[in-house]
């Protein structure tokens, strides 16, 4: 028999939070130190699911092995630290399912690759903080996504087993970490997901168009 849900896990970038403005401010500033031209925010966009690193590497065009990443991944957390919250906000309808299961006394939490000294003054700026169930980091422990390690160390602060549990992200090691730790997973593809990737082919157990599209899913008890 299907475990009613207990505990609602979200993936932080282009899942809970449309950090894609800042993300794109830091690498324009970045760019522009190094006499680059700056990039619309329609380009960098899709790029935010990647991490830094590969955030860094698109937009300066490089290779893999450029001895230049690392200085200039330093140089952009610098920047980013600085703007973590200036046009970051939850994603339109976010906050009305937040309330929403809040008010079903369902939790709620985050599960992110971000590091820990960007994700929580960030989720503190925005009030976030103190709401979630738990918030675990990029280096909370020693493994991240896709391994389900941070999946189902959330359970546990959850005090959830993971079939009361769904992760919601917008990449597909999202998907892979929420079926390695048994739990079902809905891909939110209003989120950072480049053109030639294949959601549909991620095996997620659904879709969400929108952030309201998962009240639907408490609603019918489809979760």
């Amino acid at each position: 028999m299907t475990q009613p849900i207990q505990t609602v896990l979200f993936d932080l970038d282009g899942t809970l939070l449309d950090t894609a403005p800042d993300l794109a401010l830091a690498l324009n500033i970045l760019l522009v130190e190094h006499q680059h031209q700056p990039l619309p925010l329609a380009k960098i966009r899709p790029w935010v699911s990647l991490g830094t690193t590969m955030l860094i590497k698109k937009g300066f065009n490089l290779g893999e092995t450029e001895s230049s990443i690392d200085t200039l991944r330093q140089r952009f957390l610098t920047i980013y630290r600085e703007h973590l919250a200036d046009q970051t906000s939850l994603f339109p309808g976010m906050e009305e399912v937040l309330t929403t299961l809040e008010s079903k006394q369902i939790q709620w939490g985050v599960v992110t690759n971000k590091a820990a000294r960007l994700t929580d003054p960030l989720l503190q700026q925005l009030g976030l903080a103190k709401r979630s169930i738990c918030n675990i980091s990029g280096d909370t422990l020693a493994q991240c996504k896709p391994h389900p390690a941070p999946l189902l160390h959330a359970c546990q602060l959850a005090r959830s087993i993971p079939e009361q549990c769904i992760y919601i992200g917008d990449a597909s090691r999202d998907i892979e970490a929420g079926h390695r730790a048994g739990m079902r997973t809905l891909i939110a593809l209003y989120g950072y997901i480049e053109d030639h990737e294949t959601p549909a082919q991620w095996g997620a157990t659904g879709m969400l168009n929108q952030p309201l599209d998962l009240l639907s899913w408490v609603n019918e008890v489809k979760i």
